[in-house]
């Protein structure tokens, strides 16, 4: 028995509520790309050209930001928190665990902008993570990539608890705190604890980078589908947001697949629109290229407001559902009605084998700038900036692996502060179930 397309587009719509608004956005590093910083213009811009984008499925009126701290400063609160209160943007915080023993500095900035901002800032808050790809950077695949220095699951753990006890007196207790790595980290049993401790999972996929797996722009959504898929299996009903993903529009090519303008819109259409916008919190990669170690390039507008291609959603798709080995045996029986209603045991078990992640040159890394493929620089959190970034995207080539079982069909909601609308927790059991009812499960 293998999952169908249908049901784990079925899997994603169910991962919200059915409101059509959902967390829309960009990412957003701490420099720019000649690793200059940015200040609080430069971020009013970028947000106020992401709300304005022509076409959009949707207002991008969130941004992901890597680090709490200003660049070329110790701890003062980065600017781009004055400019989401000018324009109303609402904010996913990042704190920047890679490379440290402590995130001080992070908390220090942090407490600073909400003693002198208050509920103004902290009302734009929709989510915390603690790290991002740290576990990735620490594990085996990550250090054969020379991905730069990350942190241990065991350090994220007691990043999470520092972060919840300094704010536990303030407006951002109730806010949801997760963690964003890649979609093979999260399935790698020994981050088990990680994914316990936090409310909401964010993964970043890029299946430009999948080499070795057919990685043409015609096969990137079945790619981005198994990757999701596993990640599902792994995390235990957490909520997931899609934090990085996009297809490059310049730059050499990587195995199959191809940067152009014609395949960012194709990935944009088949992956965001059929898949994410409206259904998951979605952060696509990105508005601005911030990175100045990547020969390629995501940026999907030119100076931030005209689009490089049409970012209105087709009516329909070139992506047709076809089998998928995301999970390979599954069990169980469901009954219902046709309102939703159902009961039954489904077992499923997912086998992933890693995405491996680009070469990256560095010590212990900071925020610096953003995105795919990033270099991790040395030097203090927040601080000069210098090649800072997320390192998301890679080759595949000897990727990890890890295997996780989902059983029981359960479901609880967390409501996303901020956002218009509930995310709920399915387990992956629990898709199998609500699928079947709308008659989606494809036997094979």
């Amino acid at each position: 028995m293998h999952l169908s397309t249908t049901l784990l587009a079925s899997a994603m719509t169910m991962g919200v509520s059915a409101a059509t608004n959902n967390i829309l956005g960009f990412n957003s590093g701490a420099t720019f790309a000649d690793r200059s910083a940015k200040f609080k213009k430069d971020f009013k811009a970028e947000m106020e050209g992401a709300q304005g984008l022509k076409g959009a499925p949707g207002t991008f009126n969130t941004v992901r930001l890597y680090t709490n701290i200003q660049a070329y400063s110790q701890d003062d609160p980065i600017q781009a928190f004055e400019a989401a209160m000018e324009t109303k943007t609402q904010l996913l915080l990042g704190i920047w665990a890679s490379g440290t023993d402590n995130i001080d500095k992070e908390i220090s900035a942090l407490q600073k902008a909400v003693k002198t901002y208050g509920e103004k800032f902290t009302d734009l808050v929709v989510g915390i993570s603690v790290g991002s790809e740290d576990l990735y950077r620490d594990s085996q695949t990550g250090s054969k990539n020379k991905a730069g220095v990350g942190n241990s699951p065991k350090t994220i753990l007691k990043f999470i608890g520092d972060y919840k006890k300094a704010f536990q007196d303030s407006p951002l207790s109730k806010v949801p705190v997760g963690h964003v790595d890649t979609w093979d980290a999260w399935t790698n049993s020994s981050v088990k604890p990680v994914i316990d401790a936090v409310d909401w999972v964010g993964v970043d996929e890029y299946p430009f980078y999948e080499d070795g797996k057919g990685n043409s722009i015609e096969n990137a959504p079945y790619l981005f589908e198994k990757a999701y898929g596993a990640t599902v299996n792994a995390i235990n009903g957490k909520p997931i947001w899609v934090t990085e993903t996009g297809w490059p529009t310049t730059g050499p090519d990587w195995d199959e697949a191809k940067a152009s303008v014609e395949n960012a819109k194709y990935y944009w259409d088949e992956v965001g629109c059929r898949s994410l916008f409206n259904k998951v919190p979605t952060f696509w990669y990105t508005l601005r290229d911030s990175n100045p170690d990547n020969k390629v390039k995501f940026a999907i507008a030119k100076d931030l407001t005209t689009p490089l291609f049409n970012l209105t959603c087709p009516k329909t798709f070139k992506t047709k559902p076809k089998s998928s080995s995301v999970v390979s045996s599954a069990t169980g029986t469901a009954t219902g009605t046709a309102t939703g209603t159902a009961t039954g045991a489904v077992n499923g078990t997912a086998t992933a084998t890693g995405a491996s992640k680009p070469t990256s040159t560095g010590g212990s890394g900071n925020p610096g700038s953003d995105g795919s493929n990033g270099s991790n620089g040395s030097g203090n959190n927040g601080g000069s900036g210098n090649n800072g970034g997320s390192n998301n995207g890679g080759s595949n080539t000897g990727g990890g692996s890890g295997s996780s079982t989902t059983s029981g069909a359960t479901a609880s909601s967390t409501v996303v502060k901020g956002a218009s609308s509930t995310v709920e927790k399915f387990s992956g059991a629990a898709y199998f179930v609500l699928a079947a009812l709308a008659g989606s499960l494809t036997l094979l």
